[in-house]
């Protein structure tokens, strides 16, 4: 007799199975071509492709799915059990073609390729059994080694149509199997349901050949025609646009956006942090949105501390000067900010890997809402690396991955970068003009950032208004292609506010 597989093992299993002799295929002694009532496939069907059924009673307790070689050659069997729905095969496994491989044998216009026996003949019967049906012979998880074994055969139809299970793993399968073959050749159905004998189940026929004619020749991942777009082209809802609290700004750039990735960049002490407080508490009063930050050089106790400085107009994150404040005060000054409940802090401590900032940053996307994410500073992130010997690749890779992750969770991400010291006397620290050439590091920074904004500041100024003015120079502006000296922000040493004010510069300057 037979040996069954245990209940754990898959249906692929089976092809590691040792061949059963042909005179012990016992399964097909004393079963009978019938109606398959459950699934509501005729006997007429049934026979086609050579299925038999066993019966104790008026019930089914078996199906024998009858497997031949390229020779016709019945070879081997596999049985279900409908009680308990176990398999197992019978014969040899490993030599069969695909099941009904041995029904339709002379080429044609048409084949379809379904994953299992009762998927196929209910294909075959709801196409009016006019057109080949087969089924691979392990599922999903085999098709492409089933496929490459029948790809003889499979290719001499003009179009192969792939009619596999509505979820994961069929849709993947149905992936890797089209691109064995030539382009234009396979053609991928689009189920409603979860597979073909679902439709013929329901009595959906007329929708299952609607989607069987509809089959879309199949073109590798990220591959769009731009006519399939239709009526989604006008379709804003996947991008939300804030404008930067500067209006000279905002005339360059139409905002801030979700779905892009922007670098703020300079030297030390350029006024990047100052910025970011500001863009912080912007976001808070003008969207709705929850706001995430990562904020690699501070506490969160120091982030809270900046957010409320910015609405209290004073320089909350210094101790003596929160000192001068009462409780009250804060309290109330905090209600209004993080006491929002919109405000998402990464709690960081040590060094951190790649991915786990990634992770981070996804919970914080997918799990808790967050549409703006703020990362101060990616410089940090790579110099915290262990193993770290190649500064330039580690950038790149980050970056890759941040410009996935954008694209993936359609976040704003507004990301600070540090700039190379460049060579000469003067430093930026002196005002020197900012290029994409001096990001430190790659040049990854600046190809996959859909902006990149540097701030500019002679801090050894005699002049004390020039000292604080920090000048906003776009290097690179992918949404309108607008750069150059986009505004001037001054800083106020009381408040710790910066204030878009007009060129203070004279042309000598």
């Amino acid at each position: 007799m037979a040996t069954r597989l245990p209940i754990q093992q898959t249906v692929a299993a089976m092809a590691a199975t040792p061949p059963t002799p042909l005179t012990e295929l016992t399964s097909s002694k004393m079963a009978e071509y019938n109606d398959i009532a459950d699934r509501k496939i005729l006997r007429d069907t049934a026979k086609k492709y050579g299925t038999l059924t066993k019966k104790k009673g008026s019930m089914t307790t078996h199906h024998v799915y009858q497997y031949y070689d390229t020779n016709g050659n019945h070879i081997c069997n596999k049985v279900r059990d409908t009680a308990n729905k176990k398999f197992w095969s019978e014969g040899q496994m490993t030599s069969a073609g695909l099941f009904g491989q041995n029904v339709f044998t002379q080429k044609g216009k048409f084949v379809t390729v379904c994953e299992g026996e009762v998927d196929a003949m209910s294909a075959y019967q709801m196409m009016g059994s006019k057109w080949p049906v087969v089924s691979l012979k392990n599922g999903a998880a085999s098709a492409v080694s089933n496929c490459k074994q029948s790809f003889e055969y499979l290719n001499q139809f003009d179009q192969v149509v792939l009619c596999f299970d509505n979820d994961k793993a069929g849709k993947q399968a149905a992936a890797d199997v089209a691109e064995i073959f030539e382009p234009n050749k396979c053609k991928v159905m689009n189920l409603d349901l979860k597979d073909a004998n679902e439709y013929l189940k329901v009595g959906k026929s007329e929708d299952f050949m609607t989607a069987w004619w509809g089959a879309k020749s199949f073109t590798p991942a990220g591959i769009v025609n731009l006519h399939d777009l239709g009526d989604s082209l006008y379709d804003e809802s996947y991008c939300e646009t804030c404008l930067y609290p500067w209006t000279q700004l905002n005339e360059k750039t139409y905002g801030m956006r979700t779905g892009e990735l922007v670098t703020f960049t300079s030297g030390a002490g350029m006024g990047k942090s100052s910025i970011m407080r500001e863009l912080m508490h912007h976001l808070l009063m003008n969207t709705k949105d929850n706001i995430g930050i990562l904020a690699m050089e501070e506490s969160i106790r120091n982030t809270a501390f900046n957010i409320m400085s910015v609405e209290a107009n004073a320089r909350l994150y210094i101790k003596e000067v929160r000192d001068q404040y009462t409780k009250a005060q804060l309290t109330e000054w905090q209600d209004k900010t993080i006491g929002s409940k919109r405000f998402f802090a990464f709690d960081h401590f040590g060094s951190i890997s790649n991915d786990e900032i990634l992770g981070r940053v996804r919970y914080m996307a997918k799990a808790l809402g967050t549409k703006w994410v703020i990362l101060d500073h990616l410089s940090i992130l790579v110099s915290g690396q262990e193993d770290n010997g190649d500064e330039r690749k580690s950038i790149d890779i980050l970056m890759t991955k941040l410009r996935s992750l954008v694209e993936e969770t359609n976040i704003g991400l507004l990301l600070v970068s540090h700039l190379r010291r460049p060579s000469g006397d003067r430093g930026h620290e002196d005002g020197r003009e900012v290029s994409l050439s001096h990001l430190r590091g790659s040049a990854s920074i600046a190809h996959l950032s859909d902006a990149v904004i540097a701030l500019e500041r002679n801090q050894q100024a005699d002049d004390e208004q020039a000292a604080n003015t920090t000048t906003i120079r776009i290097l690179k502006n992918r949404y309108t292609g607008d750069t150059g000296v986009a505004c001037y922000l001054h800083y106020d040493k009381d408040t710790g506010r910066m204030t878009q004010i007009d060129n203070p510069f004279t042309e000598d300057e």
